[in-house]
């Protein structure tokens, strides 16, 4: 699984690196996310960390990837589902009700505003 990962890293860094200027969104931190430090536990063997740098890049990546396209869906789609959705984002919360149309421009832009100002 590590060639799809990378590969999804690259694709989805690269995503964030063109089109997150464009809509003056902030980017996402990469080491925020993705954290390598258990191959420095001098209790571990070497197949021990092996296992656990991979697992570290994995998850990290995952929780990168879905940090990106939570700023992406609260630019362009922040509207909770009409359903509970088991596993949502932190942003979530801030989304707009299912059907809730009052002031759904106004607030909408203010997310938007809110995703460029974050550092």
């Amino acid at each position: 699984m590590i060639v799809p990962l990378l590969m999804l890293d690259l694709c989805v860094s690269l995503y964030q690196w063109t089109c997150f200027p464009i809509y003056k969104i902030a980017k996402v931190r990469r080491g925020d996310y993705i954290v390598l430090d258990r191959q420095h536990l001098g209790y571990l063997n070497f197949i021990e960390k092996f296992h656990c740098t991979y697992c570290a890049y994995g998850a990290g990546l995952i929780a990168y990837i879905s940090e990106i396209i939570a700023r992406t869906e609260q630019y362009f789609c922040p509207i909770k589902h009409a359903r509970k959705v088991l596993g949502s984002h932190a942003r979530y919360a801030q989304f707009l009700d299912y059907g809730d149309i009052a002031d759904y421009k106004a607030r909408m832009e203010a997310l938007r505003v809110a995703l460029s100002k974050e550092k």
